[in-house]
């Protein structure tokens, strides 16, 4: 079938896509059990733009902070958490650099705890 410049046609939509539960949760749960003295800062370095990812997608999601202030806490933490200046610069400490990629992934698990709760998904 050839389809000609009068056929409409429609785009698939991305903000339909379901967040990998699943994934985030490993991926967090990966992030919060990794000991300082057995990661590298290369470990660290290597998951914490994941984790910053997942974080970012549930900002974008609707999960009630206009009418629920615990939700509209957890967003002003991760906002406050993702700017650039709180971020850990690249001669910050190991240490810095860990806690930092902890407080990423724990707020990260708070909010897909509240996204599974409002979506129904998956049983955390």
């Amino acid at each position: 079938m050839v389809s000609t410049v009068s056929e409409r046609r429609e785009a698939p939509s991305l903000d339909g896509a379901p967040i990998d539960v699943e994934l985030i949760g490993d991926s967090t749960e990966t992030a919060l059990v990794m000991k300082l003295g057995t990661s590298t800062r290369n470990d660290i370095i290597k998951r914490t733009p994941i984790l910053i990812g997942h974080l970012q997608l549930f900002l974008a999601e609707e999960l009630g902070a206009d009418e629920d202030e615990t939700v509209r806490h957890l967003f002003h933490e991760a906002y406050k958490l993702l700017d650039l200046k709180s971020r850990p610069s690249p001669d910050a400490t190991t240490f810095a650099a860990y806690m930092f990629m902890r407080d990423v992934a724990s707020l990260t698990r708070r909010l897909l705890w509240v996204y599974t709760q409002r979506s129904g998904t998956g049983d955390s």
